[in-house]
Formats: C-alpha cells, structure tokens, sequence
C-alpha cells in the first residue's frame, strides 16, 4: 500500500503512504482441521497520518484463508473477516454546529453499518427526521407528515435556503428504506433485507444534507459576518481620518 494517495479517515487530509508511516504485519495461524478453510492466516494494516494536527493511526485487521510465503511474509489469497479497529467506522467529523444528537445517530450509523444494515438505515432515518425537525422547525409526529409540510413549504418557495425538491424527494425514499428496518412486515415470512452498499446510500445522503443544509448555511453566515465586519472597520477609519 506503500506510494499511494490515501486519505486519513480521521481528519480527511489527503497524504501519500510511504514506507515509513505504513506497516503490514501478517502470519499464518496454526490451529489444524476448522471450519474456516485451510492455511489461515492474519494480516494488519496500520497506518499512521501525517497530518501534524492529527498524527492518529488508522487500524484494520484481516482473517485470511488458503494463504502461502510470499516474500518472507505469509500472504492469504481470501479474506475471511475483515474488522476497521481504529477508527471503528468510516464516519466522517462532522462540526459542532450540528447537534450532538444527529452527530451520534450519523456515526452509530456508520459503525453498525455492515453488522447490521437494517438497524443502520433506521438510524439514518431517525437522523433525518431529526435534521427535519431542528433545520426547519417542522415537527408533526411522523416523518410521513413532516416530509409532506416540508414539500409545501418548498412548493411555495418558503423552505429554508438550502432544502430542494430534490433533497425531499431523497427524504421521503430514505424514509421507506429505513422502515424495512423499523417495522415488521404484515407476513412475518416476507423478509425484505438491506445489504451494507444499500445502508451506505443513506448514509451519504445524512452526509450530504449536513454540508447542503448545516454547512452552507454556517459558511454563509460566516462570510456575511465578514462583509458587516470590514465594513465596519472602514467606517471606524473613515472617522478617525475625519
């Protein structure tokens, strides 16, 4: 992995891994006749950032089977379990502006994503209905109903800059996803499942909807704060010239 632009999944710099933040330990594990195939075997990838603001390590470790020496090192063709240690999900920060509830049911999405997909589309669904009911103030029991006076209210050009047709149209889609994971179905035997690849769709629109509502709206204020504040200096030496 060594020589490859990689980016730290703690604090999103992008960087090359060079031999000298990077290591890969592997071995072979001796345990006779098992279930899991023949030759096992376990590989570590630990990576360390070279952001100075961040110097975190990044951890993963690899169960691996029909492995072989490869280079002095032992090398396993396919891999049996894969476990992220550090960081334990690939969540990415999100800033403080947010509130601490949807930060937490955005990162136990994340974290639970591939253990249990169902349980993390539900998550995503509760963080949106939450993001709903702290960004536009619409709060009417269900998110069922909340989505409809979000769609009214952008029909007639009154949501909040930043809300599209789009953005609740993706809502409302997230929401029937996710209440595959919330509510039994009427025939107990139907089984509707959801796989990690269909979690991580959700939780990149939670992702996208924090930069599109939260993030824009405090870059933004920001940068009419530094209008109003330059402005003000002007005139502070304008009146001290006159």
């Amino acid at each position: 992995m060594a020589g490859i632009n990689w980016k730290c999944p703690f604090c999103q710099h992008p960087q090359v891994v060079t031999d000298s933040n990077f290591d890969s330990p592997s071995g072979r594990v001796d345990v006779g006749e098992n279930a899991r195939g023949q030759r096992l075997g376990y590989q570590v990838t630990a990576i360390a950032c070279q952001n100075a603001e961040c110097r975190l390590v990044t951890l993963s470790f690899d169960f691996t089977a029909n492995g072989q020496w490869s280079d002095s090192k032992w090398a396993g063709k396919s891999v049996l379990d894969h476990w992220a240690l550090l960081p334990s999900s690939h969540a990415k920060p999100q800033p403080d502006y947010i509130p601490q509830a949807l930060r937490d049911d955005y990162v136990q999405a994340c974290r639970i994503r591939d253990l249990s997909p169902k349980a993390s589309a539900t998550l995503a669904r509760r963080c949106l209905q939450g993001m709903i009911r702290d960004f536009t103030g619409i709060a009417k029991g269900t998110l069922d109903a909340e989505i409809k006076a979000l769609q009214e209210l952008a029909d007639n050009d009154k949501a909040p800059r930043g809300v599209s047709h789009e953005s609740i149209e993706a809502i409302d889609h997230a929401r029937k996803i996710g209440n595959i994971g919330a509510h039994m179905e009427k025939d107990i035997n139907l089984i509707i499942d959801i796989d990690p690849d269909e979690a991580q769709i959700l939780i990149e629109l939670v992702e996208t909807l924090f930069d599109e509502w939260y993030i824009a709206r405090e870059e933004r204020t920001k940068r009419f704060k530094g209008i109003a504040d330059l402005r003000a200096k002007k005139d502070a030496e304008k009146s001290g010239k006159s």
